[in-house]
């Protein structure tokens, strides 16, 4: 579980990404889940972005996506989401305590 201190920290990191990650009309497949563990086991913070096409709203999306990978959710703001896991491999990210 993340502090309040760490969620500002990555979301003042998250607030300069671009969404690398798109969830459409098919919502939560298990390719998207594939993509998502990759991307956060290479990067550790990405960002997303739930699509007008996608039935479900962005909140439940990112946190069933959240669960999914076994991530932190940051941030949902209107259809941008941040999902947060550390590396097991390399960790980069150095979270104030």
């Amino acid at each position: 579980m993340l502090t309040g201190k760490q969620k500002r920290y990555l979301r003042a990191m998250g607030n300069e990404m671009d969404p690398i990650l798109q969830v459409g009309k098919g919502g939560i497949a298990e390719n998207v889940v594939t993509q998502t563990n990759e991307t956060l086991e290479a990067r550790e913070l990405i960002k997303g972005r739930v699509l007008q096409n996608c039935m479900e709203e962005p909140k439940a999306v990112a946190a069933e996506l959240a669960e999914q990978t076994g991530s932190e959710l940051v941030q949902v703001i209107g259809r941008n989401f941040l999902l947060f896991r550390q590396s097991k491999d390399k960790p980069f990210i150095v979270l104030p305590k």
